[in-house]
């Protein structure tokens, strides 16, 4: 397969798995979005960095 087969399966993906939590648990999720709200910058930048890095290393398990 090459990469423009692959990039709309893994963005549907995304989209999946970004949608169960608001799916499952409205109230839940609507919390954790007013958490993440008041949250210092920085600790947001390492919480995006460590999912990029945890990301790639699982990409790299996997091929």
């Amino acid at each position: 397969m090459d990469f423009w087969h692959v990039l709309p399966a893994a963005l549907a993906l995304v989209l999946i798995i970004e949608g169960l939590m608001p799916f499952i648990s409205p109230d839940r999720w609507r919390n954790m979005l007013a958490m993440v709200a008041q949250m210092d910058d920085q600790v947001i930048r390492r919480i995006g960095l460590g999912s990029m890095l945890l990301g790639v290393a699982l990409l790299y398990l996997v091929n």
